[in-house]
């Protein structure tokens, strides 16, 4: 198997933020025109926790891979791409399932998400907070 590199992940950054970021577009859109007569308020709120968080984290990975792609060398920020996309998809996809479904179980794997998120960010801050050190 290859070994991924930072042009990898810096990739998978951009593909993945901008995919998303289109996905979220598309599912807010959904939920605004075709779900709101057909979930209580509660759900709703749901769905759209879901859209808010797909989209500011859709835009971190963006930010993330043209971070990296100038400064890949001495800034590496894998971990917290990969982070991102997987928050991504067990918060706000899961978010998207409980809403329409009402099982109880993808109510109990989004905070594994929201998990992901914060641990991602945590990294991301380690990273920039060391950037000097490296740097100089």
């Amino acid at each position: 198997m290859k070994k991924l590199t930072q042009r990898h992940s810096t990739l998978h950054a951009l593909l993945a933020g901008t995919l998303f970021l289109f996905l979220a577009v598309a599912i807010g859109a959904f939920g605004a025109h075709g779900l709101e007569s057909r979930l209580s308020e509660k759900l709703l709120k749901t769905y759209t926790t879901g859209v808010t968080y797909q989209f500011y984290h859709a835009l971190g990975l963006l930010i993330l891979g043209v971070i990296q792609l100038h400064l890949g060398e001495v800034l590496r920020l894998a971990l917290s791409i990969y982070l991102f996309m997987i928050g991504i998809i067990l918060f706000s996809f899961n978010c998207y399932i409980y809403a329409l479904t009402e099982i109880k179980l993808f109510a109990l794997i989004v905070p594994l998400g929201g998990l992901c998120f914060l641990i991602g960010w945590l990294v991301a801050f380690i990273k920039f907070a060391n950037l000097k050190r490296k740097i100089n």
